[in-house]
């Protein structure tokens, strides 16, 4: 009678394994044979590779040492009517098994992001289908999830009344941006974009990429128009980031336990387009829903002047009608350091 050991020795012997085999040397039912099979996946001694008639089984040390017999890419469209994306994740482990070995901290980020952009596409994007594409590359694993909805970017422009996709940009990179705000948070993205090394949103000809690796951000413009939304991540199986961490540097902790997203981090340069010297307008662009957070860190790299009016919105006014928020400045060039601290000086005086 056919016993899980017995599969797994011949598994061992033959290096890879099919149910018709068992069924033919064992005189079992094909029924039989699989629900074996099944009970050894499940336990984590056999791997699958294939799907339906085509599936075969190899064991995990096998699988170690044969890097080749798994497949460089997974691609599906999906009807999204009543996707789960935790289903659709489920799938794609089954193609990519090793998946299941990744070092903990990278499975957990890259489960995040994925999850993240696939529950956006399904709930916010109205696109009838979402396709998606994994892929693993040496020690680059990344995916791709794409509809053709509404945009991310227009969708977020319409729903806060904005005046471009630039200003959506801009305030999805804030964080608590969304446009279902009864459901959802507005983190996804931004905490998605955080977990890797390279994030890409591209949508109707604009492109947001955040390099983690350099680290930087780019907002660009692209003659060849992606109707609806393309995320992009990509994230290597040797990255030392941790999810936790990627939160924390987010949090802001004040008085006792209680840890929330409390924390953004405002890179000025996206808000220079095409000049230098920044208005008292351009400023409270800047901060427009800011308010929400309890510190706030502005990143000056690569500005190299500021004007006296952004400076002094930001560090003056913006200060004294919100006293309780923290604000901290980095990378300043002389020319910004000298604004700001003037702004923060008369600040000062006039309390």
């Amino acid at each position: 009678m056919l016993t899980s050991d017995q599969i797994l020795k011949i598994a061992k012997k033959n290096g890879t394994l099919y149910s018709k085999d068992l069924v033919w040397l064992f005189k079992v039912s094909r029924q039989y044979a699989n629900l074996l099979i099944s009970a050894l996946v499940e336990e984590h001694k056999l791997i699958k590779l294939g799907s339906t008639r085509k599936a075969f089984y190899v064991l995990p040390e096998y699988a170690r040492a044969h890097q080749e017999i798994f497949p460089l890419r997974y691609t599906k469209a999906f009807k999204n009517e009543g996707l789960e994306e935790h289903r659709v994740l489920d799938q794609i482990e089954e193609t990519f098994p090793t998946l299941r070995n990744l070092p903990e901290n990278v499975r957990s980020l890259l489960t995040y992001a994925f999850s993240e952009m696939l529950n956006n596409a399904i709930e916010h994007s109205k696109s009838v289908r979402i396709g998606v594409e994994t892929s693993v590359l040496k020690k680059t694993i990344s995916f791709i999830i794409q509809d053709s909805g509404i945009g991310v970017f227009r969708n977020v422009m319409k729903q806060r009344g904005l005046k471009s996709e630039l200003e959506a940009i801009q305030d999805i990179l804030k964080g608590k941006t969304t446009t279902m705000p009864k459901s959802h948070s507005g983190e996804g993205i931004f905490f998605t974009s955080k977990a890797g090394d390279i994030f890409i949103l591209d949508s109707f000809g604009y492109q947001l990429i955040v390099n983690n690796e350099l680290p930087d951000v780019f907002v660009k413009t692209v003659k060849k128009i992606k109707r609806g939304t393309r995320v992009m991540f990509k994230i290597s199986t040797t990255s030392d980031r941790h999810l936790n961490e990627v939160f924390k540097k987010y949090t802001y902790l004040a008085g006792g336990n209680n840890y929330g997203f409390d924390k953004t981090e405002i890179r000025v340069k996206l808000y220079v387009i095409g000049g230098v010297h920044i208005s008292r307008s351009q400023a409270r662009r800047v901060l427009a829903g800011l308010e929400k957070f309890k510190i706030i860190v502005f990143d000056f790299d690569k500005v190299p002047t500021v004007g006296q009016a952004f400076a002094d919105e930001v560090f003056r006014v913006f200060h004294q009608k919100h006293p309780q928020i923290k604000l901290e400045a980095e990378n300043m060039a002389e020319g910004v350091k000298f604004m700001v601290e003037r702004s923060q000086n008369e600040a000062k005086a006039s309390k």
